[in-house]
């Protein structure tokens, strides 16, 4: 047991000392200096529904994003599909994939991948700028996660994950690695405290490549072309550290969870590397495990003036969020073998422009 605190304990400084060496966190005035912000959008439809604020509380593949230790609350296989319909109107979509399995007294193993699409656009080149004559292409983000967590002990959740990040377009690419790593705290009569941290995000610089940063251009003082490769600036990933906590308020029979209702209250301090931080708030509202509702609200901290309301805003997010789970039991559990349930997730995130953001999921857990 000893060495299993020293574990944790050793996690807890990595993560608490790594971003006030290297991150600079909560520095606005470097904001829009980091990329691969797809990074921070979160693709899970049941935590997006209270502002990302489950830090503490997260749990299966929906932890993934906040705080990654919550997968070791997984205890048999889940399967998690979600699809976000990015800012109305603009034909941009998220699709994200999850698959968790509990590998016993090993700890739980996950695979998630993000994608996101933005339709077809008409090429354009310096010789040929017509629009329609040069084709199309098709941008693209796609990251790719596997994760680890394991429970060591029935108040300790510790996780993991290496992620690849891939962008571009067809002729011009950057691929990255991230790391995300996360601990849970959990105590209380009936477990109703929860405390967590987790660092996102953390890796190397990125930069982009490829053909399409080439130019064939007349030499000076020659009458011959020649190929000249333009080298890429490269960027930082946009790292941050988070720290939440949450209670449960029980109604009915305490000692069985998923047969009483519970109110649960969270909050999330976010210190963001390239802009300022985020204080967010959040209520889920559960009967039973059947039916969840839930909302929330995140605090960013203006620096300009925002162009459509004329008010201090660093994000096109107007802080609001709502969601609610509906969860049907398939098969019920006989002896050990544990039973099947099919959950639907919602989320809608409201933005200053563009009618906010709609998200669907999907959960397979058995």
């Amino acid at each position: 047991m000893n060495k299993i605190y020293r574990i944790i304990s050793l996690v807890i400084l990595f993560i608490m000392i790594v971003p006030n060496m290297t991150l600079k966190a909560g520095n606005d005035d470097r904001r829009g200096t980091a990329g691969a912000g797809e990074l921070l959008i979160n693709p899970w439809a049941r935590s997006a529904g209270w502002s990302s604020v489950n830090t503490a509380c997260g749990s299966g593949i929906d932890a993934l994003f906040t705080n990654v230790a919550g997968l070791g609350h997984t205890l048999g296989t889940e399967g998690y599909f979600t699809y976000s319909h990015w800012l109305n109107n603009s034909d941009i979509g998220l699709v994200a994939a999850g698959l968790a399995q509990n590998l016993g007294d090993y700890g739980v193993l996950g695979l998630s991948v993000n994608s996101m699409s933005f339709g077809t656009i008409q090429r354009t080149t310096i010789n040929s700028p017509e629009v329609g004559n040069n084709g199309t292409y098709k941008p693209t983000l796609m990251n790719i996660g596997v994760s680890y967590a394991k429970a060591f002990s029935s108040s300790i959740f510790a996780g993991a994950t290496i992620k690849l990040i891939n962008e571009g377009i067809d002729n011009v690419t950057a691929t990255g690695v991230a790391f995300d790593a996360g601990v849970q705290y959990v105590t209380g009569a009936n477990y109703e405290i929860r405390f967590g941290i987790a660092l996102k995000n953390w890796g190397p610089s990125m930069s982009f490549s490829g053909d399409g940063l080439s130019v064939n251009a007349l030499m000076e003082n020659s009458n011959h072309y020649q190929t000249v490769e333009q080298r890429s600036l490269s960027w930082e990933l946009p790292s941050s550290l988070n720290i939440g906590a949450s209670y449960d308020f029980l109604f009915g029979d305490k000692t069985q969870r998923d047969n009483c209702q519970r109110l649960t209250v969270a909050g999330n301090y976010e210190s963001m590397a390239f802009t300022k931080d985020l204080y967010t708030l959040g209520l889920e509202y559960g009967y039973m495990k059947y039916f969840m509702v839930r909302c929330g609200y995140t605090y960013q901290g203006g620096g300009t003036k925002d162009i459509y309301t004329n008010e201090d805003k660093t994000s096109f997010s107007s802080g609001f969020t709502a969601g609610a789970s509906v969860c049907a039991p398939i098969q019920k559990a006989k002896g050990n073998k544990r039973g099947i349930d099919l959950s639907i997730d919602y989320a809608y995130r409201t933005t200053v422009i563009m009618d906010g953001i709609h998200s669907i999921g999907v959960v397979l857990s058995m």
